[in-house]
């Protein structure tokens, strides 16, 4: 199955990509045969399979809240390039 080519410069135009006359030629093969290999697999029969969002099962991670010692402010601040008593300084950035 070969592409047309005005589907090939779409599809570059929609991927932002600068093509050169052998570079679609190549590219609108590969384009192709991935194409034929999915209308292979659109034949599979997946009626009794169900749905998912991910390939494996997920779940998330939680960990208790437990209340610990806090970093000193002293050392907090010691690597900061500027700041004062208490806070980091920053620039300026509203007007």
């Amino acid at each position: 199955m070969q592409l047309p080519k005005d589907h090939i410069e779409h599809i570059a135009l929609l991927s932002r990509l600068s093509l050169s006359p052998e570079e679609r030629e190549v590219f609108g093969i590969q384009l192709a045969s991935i194409l034929a290999y999915m209308e292979t697999l659109n034949q599979l029969d997946t009626s009794s399979v169900q749905p998912t969002s991910h390939v494996l099962s997920l779940q998330n991670v939680m960990r208790d809240d437990v209340i610990g010692t806090s970093l000193p402010r002293e050392e907090a601040l010691a690597n900061a390039p500027v700041h004062t008593e208490k806070f980091y300084r920053v620039p300026r950035i509203i007007e």
